[in-house]
């Protein structure tokens, strides 16, 4: 008698859960990819020199490029020396506060 009780229950418990597995799914899903007109999906296929050209990096063919990498490399120089003594000056003052 009681194992009929345990198999009646078990049987409602399967079936119960058995529900609400199919009734729930999870999934990660994504949309599609939009091709566009032109080169690979670009839609730059009239443009030899776009951003993702095959020869991107060509330093040669940048207009003022004397002043623009002089200009880089001092705008670099400068946030990298500037910034840990600003910071320094900063946690002394913090520090001498307290």
């Amino acid at each position: 008698m009681a194992l009929n009780g345990v198999r009646s229950g078990l049987k409602l418990l399967s079936n119960s859960s058995g529900t609400l597995c199919r009734s729930v799914t999870r999934s990660v899903h994504s949309t599609s990819v939009k091709r566009m007109a032109g080169d690979h999906g670009h839609g730059h296929g009239s443009e030899p020199f776009y951003m993702h050209a095959k020869h991107m990096y060509n330093l040669d063919r940048m207009k003022h490029q004397k002043l623009k990498m002089t200009l880089g490399v001092l705008t670099c120089f400068t946030i990298g020396t500037t910034v840990p003594i600003v910071a320094v000056i900063f946690q002394q003052k913090k520090t001498a506060s307290v």
